[in-house]
């Protein structure tokens, strides 16, 4: 019974942990190195409850609360913002695509905005999320998702301007 387990873990692992790790990317604005610590976490704390977890009717949707408030917490932590900088990072290849400039500032704004106001963002507009969902796995009101949206939204046009032609593709 315990191996069946495991197999089921492994293949909800490995199907899901790309999904999770590009919403790590989108909730850590680009730290990719961030993201995977989200992710390894994510899933380590899914194994260790995952007869639980097995139970319930959606374990994707577990796994993304499992990970929002693993960057929660993370962003709560005062070494959070700390930063080695001893080497620089490689540089991405110049070929490497053409949507390159509007993804890095798009990071860039999100990376400006507060960790809850980020994390409403990308549930409802990355994760799709109703305000219901979203309210329910950020543990707040419906009214707090509105308005959390309302207001990252507002600052991201900001930061971004209201016309981002110049990243629109020919």
């Amino acid at each position: 019974m315990r191996q069946v387990r495991a197999d089921e873990y492994a293949e909800f692992a490995a199907v899901r942990a790309g999904h999770l790790y590009r919403s790590a990317c989108l909730l850590t604005a680009g730290d990719t190195h961030l993201a995977e610590d989200l992710v390894q976490e994510t899933l380590g704390r899914l194994y260790v409850s995952w007869r639980r977890v097995a139970r319930v009717g959606n374990p994707a949707g577990y796994a993304q609360t499992v990970l929002l408030r693993a960057f929660l917490a993370h962003q709560r932590r005062r070494s959070s913002t700390e930063r080695a900088m001893d080497v620089l990072p490689d540089r991405p290849d110049e070929g490497a695509g053409r949507d390159t400039p509007l993804r890095l500032t798009l990071l860039e704004a999100l990376a400006r905005l507060p960790a809850k106001d980020r994390a409403v963002v990308v549930l409802r507009y990355w994760e799709d999320r109703s305000i219901e969902e979203t309210a329910q796995v950020m543990n707040v009101s419906s009214a707090a998702v509105r308005t959390r949206c309302s207001r990252a939204l507002g600052r991201l046009r900001e930061l971004l301007g209201e016309d981002l032609s110049e990243y629109a593709r020919p």
